[in-house]
């Protein structure tokens, strides 16, 4: 019964290990956390993974694409992220976050954005710190050895597996693209999960 209510298919999830966690697990995430495996990985719960990621696609598409910027200092995050700045016009920055850009304004490369999204917290904490002198929202892919500090909106899931980013990338794209207007349902949405995973 639940299955219809999923943004895809609950296979489609595990075969990613979207849910797959670490063998550290914060306070901060442990309400997220479905159960803890033998051999001591913590698995998310599904359900709160699905909810958080429709959740994240309403809350940004609350802005102009031009207004969000996505992190992503980790290489499984760059595919996805270029794809999505493609798809969306979205300001993406693969890699190395430039530091300064969002609170020096006598930077050439100075930008003003009204949200912010991080693949992971820890390797993303200078625009996250960034963002917050700004008091600009962030929203932040967390697994569970992360800490919730400075983060608006917490998307619990595998933030390091180039499957898991690939596939929360393809599904945010498509909800974004859905919350916007500018395509009506999942079948308008061309692009296959494999355009967004790395290799």
């Amino acid at each position: 019964m639940a299955e219809e209510k999923f943004l895809v298919a609950t296979d489609e999830y595990l075969k990613s290990g979207i849910h797959i966690g670490t063998k550290y697990k914060t306070k901060y995430m442990e309400k997220f956390i479905y159960k803890t495996r033998p051999d001591g990985l913590s698995v998310l719960n599904l359900q709160k993974i699905d909810e958080r990621i429709a959740l994240a696609a309403k809350f940004l598409a609350k802005y102009n694409p031009e207004d969000i910027m996505i992190v992503g200092r980790r290489e499984g995050a760059w595919k996805p992220l270029r794809k999505l700045g493609m798809l969306t016009g979205t300001k993406v920055f693969p890699g190395r976050y430039p530091p300064g850009i969002l609170t020096n304004s006598n930077l050439d490369n100075f930008i003003e954005v009204k949200v912010l999204l991080a693949v992971d917290v820890w390797p993303d904490r200078n625009a996250v710190m960034d963002a917050s002198k700004m008091g600009i929202p962030v929203v932040a892919l967390c697994d569970t050895n992360n800490q919730a500090n400075n983060i608006d909106l917490v998307i619990p899931c595998n933030n390091k597996g180039k499957k898991s980013l690939g596939l929360f990338f393809w599904i945010l794209t498509r909800e974004f693209l859905k919350e916007k207007g500018m395509i009506k349902k999942n079948e308008d949405f061309k692009e296959k999960i494999e355009d967004f995973t790395e290799e």
